[in-house]
């Protein structure tokens, strides 16, 4: 049975090298085109026309680049960040743009590479079939020039087809089970080391991408700053100012009459109370109590139970989530808040999922509504202020929101090994 279940792993693991091999195949056929047009695009510049021309063509194959990176990434789950479109049309902005080079290097390298090793990647996987064939079909061939396969072997007869054909058959079933997958590794170890980005390109993006996500952190602290000030001055000091003269008419009164005493302290007792509630949720906005006594996983447990929208919750075994530090916690949190509330009252979705799950050093949570789709950062809906918490504990959040949906929120932040 344990044979039977790792021939079929193996057939598998060949079907989807044969599949990812064909895929390199085509691409390389698109590029045996492209890398000459782009060829004869650059000396046109020498006219003007080509000034023109060559940047709509580095765009196609900036696209093209970008889909085998993104290919890599599921075939050999590795991560090769994908370069982005051009942002502007001028040809010296295109060229200057790093990933341009290696968008060249990989199209001119893989005209060759990519042909030779995708085509007979995706053969290898259909030549057990072919052998079938030939073997079955022996008869059609001359007597006096019979088919010979891997082995050399004539075949011009049913037994010689058996006692031929039966090795040769075995032989391309393991040459499909073996050879798909190393040809297809070997495919993607020279895409990715002609399409990845350099140490030196890496530590720039990053060095950028920690600016920005440091500036984004700095507002977003003002604003909380601001608003818990806010809420301060406008709720709980005005509440405190109320009752503080309240106690001061009562003090005045007590002497005169002190049947007017018990209303008055009666307000200011209620004054009081508002007060606390105001204040408590004042502190509750800045680290929510429910994290502190429930765990990240049960305030979302509480939080989906809550949603005013039908809301399913996955969370996997006890325990997975581990230990996760309270900045990560806190981000996490409003923001799987966040998305739920814009899924009620902007998606007017039916249903939401969430999901939150810790694959080693990262946790990662996704929430899915079957609403109307189309959210979009700076329509009131929180996800600028949601991509800052996340960005400010060096977290990703991506938002895909078709317009009719459905939309899918994933937030990764990590949290340690």
């Amino acid at each position: 049975m344990n044979d039977i279940s790792t021939t079929r792993a193996s057939a598998a693991r060949s079907a989807r090298a044969a599949g990812y091999c064909a895929t390199v195949f085509v691409r390389a056929l698109a590029l045996v085109v492209l890398v000459p047009v782009l060829m004869y695009s650059a000396v046109l510049c020498l006219v003007g026309v080509g000034l023109l021309i060559l940047p709509h063509e580095l765009r196609l194959l900036r696209r093209l680049a970008d889909g085998e990176r993104d290919r890599l990434g599921r075939w050999a789950a590795t991560s090769t960040p994908p370069a982005g479109p051009h942002a502007r049309r001028r040809l010296m902005a295109v060229l200057s743009d790093p990933a341009t080079g290696r968008d060249l290097r990989w199209a001119a390298a893989m005209t060759v590479a990519g042909t030779a090793l995708g085509l007979i990647g995706a053969a290898l996987f259909l030549f057990p079939a072919a052998v079938l064939v030939l073997v079955g079909l022996w008869w059609l061939f001359p007597t006096d020039d019979p088919i010979r396969l891997i082995l050399n072997v004539p075949i011009d007869s049913w037994g010689s087809a058996l006692y031929a054909g039966v090795p040769q058959f075995l032989l391309s079933v393991l040459l499909a089970l073996f050879g798909p997958p190393l040809l297809a590794r070997l495919a993607a170890s020279v895409s990715r080391w002609l399409l990845a980005p350099s140490a030196a390109a890496v530590l720039a993006e990053r060095v950028s991408t920690l600016d920005r996500t440091r500036t984004g952190a700095i507002d977003a602290h003002g604003n909380e700053l601001r608003r818990i000030e806010r809420d301060l001055h406008d709720g709980t000091q005005a509440r405190l100012v109320s009752l503080a003269m309240q106690l001061g008419l009562a003090e005045r009164t007590l002497s005169a009459d002190p049947e007017a005493v018990g209303p008055l302290l009666t307000r200011a007792r209620e004054g009081a109370e508002e007060a606390m509630a105001e204040l408590r949720d004042v502190l509750r906005s800045v680290y929510p109590p429910i994290l502190a006594d429930r765990g990240l996983a049960g305030a979302v447990s509480a939080v989906v139970a809550r949603c005013p929208v039908p809301a399913t919750l996955e969370l996997g075994e006890p325990g997975e989530l581990g230990d996760v530090p309270a900045q990560i916690e806190v981000a996490m949190y409003f923001a799987i808040t966040e998305a739920l509330t814009n899924a009620a009252k902007h998606a007017h979705a039916g249903s939401v999922s969430v999901t939150l799950a810790r694959a080693g050093g990262t946790l990662r949570a996704e929430i899915t509504d079957d609403g109307r789709g189309g959210a979009a950062e700076g329509g009131g809906t929180g996800l600028r202020g949601m991509r800052q918490r996340v960005e400010a504990v060096d977290g990703v959040l991506r938002v895909q929101s078709p317009p009719g949906g459905p939309t899918v929120i994933t937030v990764e932040c990590p949290c340690g090994s």
